[in-house]
């Protein structure tokens, strides 16, 4: 169906971006696949928009046809001790985690609060908290742009890694149908994999503790850094981490800063570590001038807009952010959020 078309700072969570020159709003599969099908024949750009919550648009918006995806259902199959949990690409991810920890079904719980649309999930696999969406997908339909068809890739062949997936890697080939979940069944979350949300449990890491009790946890640590979604609150009118956390050699990891070894022989570390050590702290540029963005007072991996900020602005924070860090510790930050129209 198409309707008025509006800015893309209306579907985005940082809300940021200029008009679409065309709009179609789709609610299930079938109007995606429609949709972007008669996009490609014209010859027209596409940018499927779920959630909006890991876009940065560009202030001059999108010359082409903006499909945005809502909704779609769920559908649960028994199977065996577990459960098949099909979930349409539209419907809210942070609804389906709720669903799952009052169902029982263990394996998203540390996932709550995220926003954003479930189709988005695989694409950039999905983590926070010592989880991540690929331990729990069993497979992913698509509609392949290039065959014109659609295809089901299971768990294995969707090529998971940090943040990344074989979604990601060519981005404008396949759309995200539905997502296939095969959950355990359980009172008790999965072992605790993350320090800070086991310390906030009062449990051991690798132990475990009530689904509920972990969920709201979650939600407590991300309020803190606003990371849930509050059209009060300026710290979340962000696209959540701005920045991936970096892979380094063991010698290239800054006295004091996060370590976790690979199993590749590289090493994990923080950027937000690296982001305050660089001399950018929480808040950083809200002391300027009629400020518009600035890092969220809550947390240095969230770039922000303060409200009436442009795309812009927004990019050059970050730009002088990531300068500042590889002109401090030789290691150049990359990009979690999709940047449509623009460039760091």
């Amino acid at each position: 169906m198409v309707t008025t078309s509006p800015a893309l700072a209306d579907l985005t969570t940082l809300r940021l971006g200029g008009p679409a020159r065309r709009y179609v709003a789709a609610t299930d599969a079938d109007a995606l696949v429609a949709a972007v099908t008669e996009a490609d024949r014209a010859g027209e750009p596409v940018l499927v928009v779920g959630g909006g919550s890991n876009l940065v648009v560009a202030d001059e918006g999108f010359a082409g046809a903006v499909v945005h995806l809502t909704g779609g259902g769920v559908r649960v199959e028994e199977d065996g001790d577990r459960v098949a949990v099909t979930v349409a690409a539209g419907e809210p991810w942070d609804d389906v985690v709720a669903r799952a920890v009052n169902e029982g079904w263990v394996g998203v719980e540390a996932l709550s609060g995220i926003p954003g649309t479930t189709g988005a999930t695989p694409i950039q696999n999905v983590g926070a908290y010592g989880q991540e969406v690929a331990q729990t997908v069993a497979s992913v339909r698509v509609w392949d742009r290039m065959l014109r068809g659609e295809r089901t890739f299971s768990g294995e062949e969707c090529r998971f890694s940090y943040r990344h997936s074989r979604f990601k890697t060519d981005p404008r080939r396949h759309l995200v149908l539905d997502v296939t979940f095969s959950f355990g069944r359980g009172e008790l979350s999965a072992p605790v994999g993350y320090a800070e949300l086991a310390r906030t449990l009062g449990v051991a890491v690798g132990e475990s503790a009530p689904l509920a009790a972990v969920r709201d946890a979650v939600l407590g640590l991300r309020r803190g850094k606003g990371m849930v979604l509050d059209a009060a609150d300026h710290d979340t009118w962000s696209a959540g981490s701005f920045f991936t956390n970096p892979f380094v050699e063991p010698d290239r990891v800054p006295d004091g800063a996060p370590s976790y070894p690979q199993p590749d022989g590289s090493v994990k570390t923080s950027a937000a570590w690296l982001i305050e050590h660089a001399g950018f702290g929480k808040g950083y540029g809200l002391d300027r001038p009629h400020a518009r963005v600035s890092l969220s007072t809550k947390h240095t991996l969230a770039l922000t807009n303060r409200g009436g900020a442009t795309t812009s602005a927004l990019l050059g924070l970050a730009r002088e952010v990531r300068s500042g860090v590889l002109d401090r510790f030789g290691i150049e930050l990359v990009n979690e959020p999709v940047l449509v129209g623009c460039a760091l």
